[in-house]
């Protein structure tokens, strides 16, 4: 048996199982797909960063491979089949066995486990606690927690579009359940979506209309399109080499499903969990068919070179679990407090993508008018912030011999920012680190010497101050 199973071949699975093996450990990298990478070789090549001098260790190494690749000094978001190449290569350097198809392993005493997944399903398994969603403010005194009202912006829909059918119902695409009160917690997770590869090379392959779509449910787009919203609906930029683009979620009616579809993701079963993928596909490929239909994706078309011409194999699960371990990361964290077992650094925004698409009562005279609207957006700048080892260890009482670099313990205001790729690959390549010492000293993840840990990653390049 491997002395250190990394379950989820994400970036961070691929960083950590790579940082272990290369110090002599034997690892085995479980996952339960077929690909690796996750959303980095999924979709998301024009990936979030921030602040570019916080970047080091193996995001450095990725980044410089990439640049290596495309035969540049500069960093560009690699296309979706180049992402996969390099890491694939990785392991197979450091010589790290993979298994895909893999279900959740049982795990004993006999070995390191890192949780990689973006479910946290290991850690689920162990019996480590973890929150899922929203909290109230009054939990760890965020002043961004909680349920929000709905604010203006390039999200939200224009005031008084109507959210009901000719014989009143609720139109599709709108959420129907029920809402807390504001800054109350509600357990719900920011939006899902796939970032889908488009291109504008001449084999380019069209959006075409599916078997099972459904006309009625684009009543609420016609309505927002009718008074001509802005043309751009997918982020229709060629950010990626070679005539393609990283299509994001753009606008109040996106690639963004907000029906509630998502809300028993992280949680869910496999059956069930593939039922909720099964909508997101259909959704997808429903909305590049209408929105094409509407002339709003003129010139593109599926990249006939990535994903066999269609939907990446990586739902964006923005997040699921989140771990509440030794140290919870809050707002507080990302705004003011320095760390002393620092392994990695962030940057990025406080990033909520919207939560939830429903409707209110606007109270005009004569009548109050039924209105949609999105909830949840939030983007707030940080300045570069300290990620604490204690971030990535469950409670020494909970698990003793398990580290969790994506599902990490922290808030869902500090996880919107944490959750950016390079972060992954960052505090997946501390987790490998850590595993090697716990390994090789026989003790507990939350007994590692972090001084020893902070001076091997700062060898490896990591960034861990400024």
């Amino acid at each position: 048996m491997s002395e250190l199973v990394v379950y989820g071949a994400t970036a961070a699975g691929v960083c950590a199982a790579v940082a272990a093996a290369r110090h002599g450990v034997a690892v085995t990298l479980l996952e339960p797909g077929r690909h690796v990478g996750g959303m980095v070789s999924g979709g998301l090549g024009y990936t979030d960063i921030g602040d570019p001098r916080v970047l080091g260790g193996m995001a450095a190494q990725f980044r410089a491979a990439v640049a290596d690749h495309y035969g540049t000094d500069r960093y560009a978001g690699p296309e979706p089949h180049v992402a996969e190449r390099i890491f694939t290569r990785w392991l197979t350097e450091a010589g790290v066995a993979v298994e895909f198809g893999a279900e959740v392993p049982a795990m004993t005493d006999a070995a390191v486990y890192i949780d990689a997944s973006y479910e946290g399903d290991l850690m689920a398994a162990a019996g480590v606690s973890y929150r899922v969603g929203r909290e109230s403010r009054a939990l760890h005194g965020e002043s961004f927690a909680g349920r929000t009202e709905p604010a203006p912006g390039k999200h939200q829909f224009p005031p008084y579009l109507n959210p009901f059918a000719r014989d009143g119902s609720l139109l599709p695409l709108i959420d129907p359940g029920e809402e807390a009160a504001v800054g109350e917690g509600d357990g719900r997770v920011m939006a899902y979506g796939y970032r889908v590869c488009l291109s504008t090379a001449q084999d380019r392959i069209p959006f075409t209309r599916r078997d099972g779509f459904r006309d009625e449910e684009w009543e609420l787009a016609r309505r927002w399109l009718a008074p001509g919203p802005p043309d751009d609906v997918v982020g229709l930029v060629q950010n990626l080499p070679n005539g393609k683009c990283d299509g994001n979620s753009i606008g109040p009616l996106s690639l963004n499903l907000l029906d509630g579809s998502h809300q028993d993701y992280p949680t869910a079963g496999p059956a069930r969990r593939a039922e909720i993928v099964r909508r997101f596909q259909e959704y997808t490929r429903d909305f590049l068919y209408f929105m094409a239909s509407q002339g709003r994706l003129d010139g593109w078309g599926w990249a006939a070179d990535e994903f066999d011409g269609g939907l990446p194999h990586q739902l964006y699960v923005r997040e699921a679990r989140r771990m509440v371990g030794s140290h919870v990361l809050t707002q507080h964290d990302l705004t003011a407090t320095p760390q002393h077992d620092t392994v990695a650094m962030g940057s990025y925004h406080m990033d909520i993508r919207e939560v939830r698409r429903t409707w209110r009562w606007v109270y005009e005279h004569p009548d109050p008018i039924p209105s949609v609207y999105n909830e949840g957006y939030l983007s707030v700048p940080v300045r570069p912030y300290q990620i604490p080892y204690r971030s990535l260890v469950p409670r020494y009482n909970e698990c003793r011999n398990l580290l969790v670099p994506v599902c990490v313990s922290a808030s869902h205001v500090a996880f919107s920012s944490v959750r950016m790729e390079p972060q992954y690959e960052m505090l997946g390549h501390a987790a490998g680190l850590a595993a090697v010492q716990a390994l090789k000293k026989n003790v507990a993840v939350q007994q590692i010497d972090t001084r020893a840990l902070q001076d091997q990653l700062h060898d490896e390049g990591q960034v861990l101050a400024l």
